[in-house]
């Protein structure tokens, strides 16, 4: 439960900083964002891995290019569900995917060395 709720903190600050840079990315309020965070959380654990899956031989021939169009759709499929966030077309989302990835690398890289340890 304690993962889940860092992990949503960290999405939530994601996507904070997207809607800063990315032109096409906002949100009404800081509860919205919250439960945007938390929506990608649950997007992310249950449609994108049928997604991976699906999209398994595109994402092979474009070098793992496809992944990045993956995550923007999940991001959109988000804003579609909930009301207060908004992502404006293809490009804001593959730029909010962009950096609300590098977030979340940048947030998770303390945690990593832990892990490998075990």
């Amino acid at each position: 439960m304690l993962r889940f709720i860092i992990q949503a903190v960290v999405t939530a600050l994601g996507l904070w900083l997207a809607a800063q840079i990315v032109p096409g990315v906002d949100f009404t309020s800081t509860g919205t964002l919250v439960a945007a965070a938390v929506l990608l959380g649950l997007v992310n654990a249950i449609v994108r891995p049928i997604m991976v899956v699906l999209t398994l031989p595109l994402t092979i021939v474009t070098l793992g290019l496809f992944l990045l169009v993956v995550n923007a759709t999940m991001i959109g499929l988000t804003a579609w569900f909930l009301g207060g966030f908004v992502v404006n077309g293809f490009w804001a989302g593959i730029g909010a995917a962009i950096v609300t990835g590098l977030v979340s690398w940048v947030a998770g890289a303390p945690f990593s060395s832990g892990e490998r340890a075990r």
